[in-house]
Formats: structure tokens, C-alpha cells, sequence
């Protein structure tokens, strides 16, 4: 019993290593932290892709099941998927293509996949379907803003470091008495 658990731990980490959803290089990847809705957000990979069209993909992962409630419902109720395989959603990916300045995006792609990593329903943009907007409407904290950044080149935006209150005492200041000389 116990080698059959063994190797099927083994054959599961292998199907993930392998899965193309998971396969992104290590050095490129950076942790965005959560937005305003509490969603956790990486950058997978950035650049210029084999025309020269700067690019940048990023990952949402669900840690406010509110939304991931929305979008679970978004997925049955627009694509027809059963509670079942919607209710499995576990992360979003996104592929943004830039102006060569930088300053407008597309997305390419969303795909939405489950634990392992396996594509529960995607969405591909093509010619008129893209459509650009400005980079500086979604803020420079947002995965599209770092993305453009790092794909031209640029250094990404980092957050100043929050100040430090003054610590206050909660302890009373001690009187200090001088002894009268006699």
C-alpha cells in the first residue's frame, strides 16, 4: 500500500512539472502580492515575442472566493461548464501584448484552470477582438503595469516601503525627584 501512495505522489508531481500551465521559467517569475479584492497575483514571463511585439503573462490566483464564486457562476452560466468543473477553478492565467511603447495593452488570452494545472475553459482574443487600452488606467501596481515595464526593458514599480509610526510608551514617565541637600 504504502509504494503504491509513493508512486502515485511521484506520477502526480511529474503530471505537474510537465504541464505546460506550470511550465514557466523559475528566474523570470515574480510574486505581485494581492490587489484591492484580495487576489494573489504572479508574473510568469515577460519580453519581445519572435516579431518583436512586447508581451507579458500573469497569473490570478482565487483567494477571495467571492470572486471566485463570480467567476465560477461567469463559467456556468456563459460557457455552459457543470458545477462540477467550474466549481474547480483555481487559477486564471493572462497573456497582455503592448504597444512598442509600452503605453496601451491587449490581452491575448484568459484561461482558467483547476489545481493541477489542467485548462477548464479558455478564451483566445484575435485581430479586431483585441482590444487596446491604456496601461496607465488599470494603475502601476497591476500585473499588466509591471508586466509592460519588465517587457521593455524598464524597472518594474516597486511600492515604497510603508513609514513607521513613532512607537509611543504605554509606560508613564518616571519623576525624577532631587533629594534637597541638608
Amino acid at each position: 500500500m504504502k509504494k503504491f501512495v509513493v508512486c502515485a505522489l511521484l506520477l502526480g508531481l511529474l503530471i505537474a512539472v510537465a504541464s505546460p500551465a506550470l511550465a514557466w521559467d523559475a528566474a523570470k517569475q515574480k510574486n505581485l502580492g494581492q490587489d484591492g479584492n484580495k487576489m494573489q497575483w504572479y508574473l510568469l514571463d515577460y519580453g519581445k515575442n519572435d516579431a518583436g511585439i512586447p508581451f507579458a503573462v500573469s497569473r490570478k490566483y482565487y483567494t477571495n472566493t467571492t470572486i471566485k464564486n463570480e467567476t465560477i457562476e461567469l463559467l456556468m452560466s456563459k460557457f455552459g461548464l457543470s458545477p462540477e468543473v467550474a466549481g474547480s477553478l483555481y487559477f486564471t492565467e493572462y497573456m497582455y501584448e503592448y504597444t512598442p511603447d509600452g503605453a496601451q495593452f491587449a490581452t491575448v488570452y484568459l484561461r482558467h484552470y483547476d489545481m493541477l494545472g489542467n485548462l477548464i475553459h479558455g478564451t483566445d482574443y484575435e485581430g479586431e477582438e483585441r482590444t487596446f487600452t491604456a496601461v496607465s488606467a488599470v494603475g502601476s501596481k497591476h500585473a499588466v503595469a509591471q508586466g509592460a515595464n519588465l517587457a521593455l526593458g524598464k524597472k518594474p514599480v516597486t511600492p515604497a516601503p510603508a513609514k513607521k509610526a513613532a512607537k509611543k510608551s504605554t509606560v508613564p514617565a518616571k519623576r525624577v525627584v532631587k533629594q534637597k541637600k541638608k
